[in-house]
């Protein structure tokens, strides 16, 4: 055996001493004694499967100067994801087949974790030519960063029918355009009068027509979580719309679609994520530089960076008794395994050893200084946080105590890469 990594690991919904055995970058055995070649023993601290983030926007290619996929992916391993899966909202945008192909040339070379890519749904999309070298398809029915929009009931139904034929996920970002006000801006509250929570309710009642795996993107309003209930989708939460709300400040640096809403809407959203209604945690991150976010608020870009301090925060979170460790684990990585088919996201022989090593006792503030994005900013400064002490991808240690550890190795998860 390569190696066996010891310690309090996270198998079958709970804690306890094992040992983890990894053979060519697959957990070959799960026991209470094992003997490898190489064995760390991390004692009494954390082995949890490493988080896979549905939802980064990497700027790779087009838009680098804001991130690019290595900057994007050393911040992921830091922050204990060890797959991304990335939107197509890039220059070009990925919505042929050739978009993709080409996308995944550029950025094969770059990536310190595994990562799939999102091919972008537009009027017209030819899905079956992308389907083989996509790990799902993104439709937005509400305008964001880009020019993919699909407002057309009987195009988004075409889309859906054409993604169930292929068995993979439709992520959808649901705000319905036509009850997206275009105002002049110059506030957060500006931005959500223009957002309304009844346009993120009007796109779900929209999609309860359709007939294919939708998984609803960024939730952001408590009527927008009460429209879903019945409904047969999967739902994604981001960290700024659990711990952030229009009263939190910055200006445009927290200007975001869907925007961040009320207090209410937060404590509704976190209440339900604590109670295990959601079934991913996405991090949404979207980077833009500081030059743009000190824009006037009005052209300012929306979208925030968030891959690196999402599991962070929320395992601090577990650590102070707030949330359960199982809502979390499901949220990060079993559930994202799941829905998009992914040998990753449990302590299980036969998965990728995708594994991050957590000291419950460090708990420190988020300083924007120790992070790797890019953008070289966050909201979260001085929030509390648990920064992984090691991340495994698929068994070669990535990062370990605060420092790179491995090489660029991160793999394409689609087969028809």
């Amino acid at each position: 055996m390569d190696l066996v990594l010891e310690g309090r690991a996270f198998v079958k919904g709970k804690l306890s001493n094992w040992c983890i055995g990894i053979e060519d970058g697959k957990m070959v055995q799960v026991a209470k004694h094992l003997r490898g070649d190489e064995r760390r023993d991390y004692s009494d601290m954390l082995i949890l499967p490493a988080s896979i983030d549905p939802h980064v926007h990497f700027r790779d290619p087009g838009m680098t100067q804001k991130e690019d996929f290595s900057t994007g992916t050393l911040a992921a391993a830091f922050g204990g994801v060890g797959c991304v899966l990335d939107m197509p909202n890039t220059l070009p945008p990925a919505v042929k087949r050739s978009d993709l192909l080409e996308k995944k040339e550029i950025i094969a070379r770059k990536a310190w974790v595994d990562y799939g890519l999102f091919a972008g749904c537009v009027p017209g999309s030819r899905i079956e030519d992308m389907a083989p070298h996509a790990v799902g398809f993104k439709l937005f029915m509400g305008s964001s960063t880009g020019k993919l929009l699909v407002t057309d009931d009987g195009e988004i139904a075409r889309i859906a029918r054409q993604v169930k034929a292929t068995g993979k996920v439709l992520s959808v970002h649901a705000e319905d355009e036509g009850l997206i006000q275009k105002s002049e801006e110059g506030s957060l509250e500006d931005h959500l009068r223009n957002r309304p929570a009844r346009a993120e309710v009007a796109a779900i009642e929209r999609l309860a027509r359709l007939d294919c795996r939708v998984n609803v993107c960024h939730v952001s309003s408590a009527e927008g979580l009460a429209a879903l209930e019945g409904k047969p989708f999967t739902k994604e939460i981001t960290a700024h719309h659990l711990l952030l709300d229009r009263s939190s400040g910055r200006g445009a640096y927290a200007k975001v679609n869907p925007p961040l809403r009320t207090r209410d809407d937060r404590l509704a959203l976190l209440q339900a994520f604590i109670g295990g209604k959601f079934d991913m945690i996405g991090s949404d991150h979207a980077p833009h530089t500081i030059e743009d976010k000190e824009r006037e608020f009005d052209t300012a870009p929306s979208g925030m960076p968030g891959v690196e301090t999402t599991v962070p925060m929320l395992l601090a979170m577990v650590k102070k008794g707030s949330l359960p460790l199982e809502v979390l684990v499901r949220a990060m990585a079993e559930r994202p395994a799941e829905i998009f088919g992914l040998n990753k996201g449990a302590i299980e022989e036969g998965k990728d050893a995708d594994l991050i090593v957590v000291d419950p006792r460090a708990v420190a503030g988020i300083k924007v200084n120790n992070l790797h994005s890019k953008c070289g900013w966050t909201l979260f400064e001085g929030y509390d946080a648990i920064f992984p002490r090691a991340t495994y991808v698929r068994g070669r240690a990535v990062v370990e105590d605060g420092d790179i550890a491995g090489e660029r190795e991160g793999r394409d998860v689609v087969a028809g890469k």
